[in-house]
């Protein structure tokens, strides 16, 4: 049967290709972004879909309308992005949880938080477990993201126990794929558009430092199916590809499969930066049966073939 689903951040690089799927399901989607830091370009081929429908607006601004399922997934998510307005990504992940949260106790709806790996700062555990409490600075560069997160899973579950509304939790590690922006600063990104304008590849750090990359297909799978679990299934649950990379081989992977003639140069390391993030998703593959098929080494070309073509 098909369902009343409400995206935040729809028109993002998440939310674009999770609206594309839910649409492909037969369900009518109301896309909710304020434009921020997404694009039209992501959802103009969605315009015209009869299922479809695209509203301008703030989540840290109440929302009225008729819904079953809410995906919680407004928030600017790389670091150039949150940092340049801090105070303003603190609300939207604070405010716009309480907002979404009230919308879903008036309408009854399933409502998931798309929240993420950085809730576990720069982990002393290795891969990350859900268990892990985290190692976060409550007062850095990177703290409105991670702090907002952290404080957006503590309103869910508040609203949980005290309003017995039906909750879920996806902890989201790094994802690539067509439709991030080229200049979100974020590492496949940069690299890519770095390589194809045959530019310098900056590595900051000494390139040591790991990464886990999921593919955008293999994550939206995962967070339909964590939105569509029993409801005694809240997460947090970790999705992401445990496959674990070193930036600097992540760097050279890039190079050759564009056939680059790009150098690779090393710059300091920004503040509270990870130096290890790698999902434990044994939780996922028991309560949702998900874990991600499509390797590095396929996902980058489809990754490479959208820079080219932008």
């Amino acid at each position: 049967m098909s369902k009343r689903i409400l995206i935040t951040g729809g028109a993002g690089f998440l939310g674009s290709h999770l609206c594309e799927r839910l649409l492909a399901e037969g369900n009518d989607v109301l896309c909710v972004d304020n434009f921020y830091t997404s694009t039209r370009r992501n959802i103009v081929h969605l315009l015209d879909h009869p299922n479809f429908e695209l509203m301008r607006h703030d989540v840290t601004f109440p929302l009225y309308v008729e819904v079953d399922q809410i995906y919680n997934m407004a928030c600017p998510a790389s670091p150039i992005h949150y940092q340049r307005d801090p105070v303003q990504t603190t609300k939207t992940s604070v405010h716009g949880a309480i907002n979404m949260l009230g919308l879903a106790k008036r309408t009854g709806a399933t409502i998931l938080q798309a929240s993420t790996s950085e809730v576990y700062g720069d982990p002393e555990v290795h891969p990350q477990p859900e268990a892990y409490w985290g190692n976060v600075n409550p007062i850095g560069v990177r703290s409105c993201y991670d702090e907002g997160k952290r404080c957006a899973e503590t309103l869910f579950f508040d609203y949980l126990r005290q309003h017995k509304l039906p909750i879920k939790v996806a902890r989201i590690f790094n994802t690539y794929g067509p439709r991030m922006l080229p200049d979100d600063g974020r590492v496949v990104s940069n690299f890519i558009v770095q390589s194809l304008e045959g530019r310098d590849i900056t590595i900051y750090g000494d390139g040591s430092q790991t990464r886990s990359f999921c593919y955008v297909d293999d994550l939206v799978d995962g967070l339909i199916r964590l939105m569509n679990s029993e409801q005694a299934v809240t997460g947090p649950i970790n999705l992401g590809n445990p496959g674990e990379f070193s930036i600097r081989e992540l760097a050279e992977k890039i190079v050759a499969q564009i056939g680059s003639t790009s150098a690779i140069v090393y710059e300091p390391l920004p503040s509270d930066d990870p130096t290890q993030r790698q999902p434990d998703i044994a939780q996922a593959k028991s309560v949702l049966g998900w874990e991600p098929t499509i390797l590095l080494d396929d996902g980058l070309p489809r990754t490479i073939e959208y820079f080219a073509n932008l």
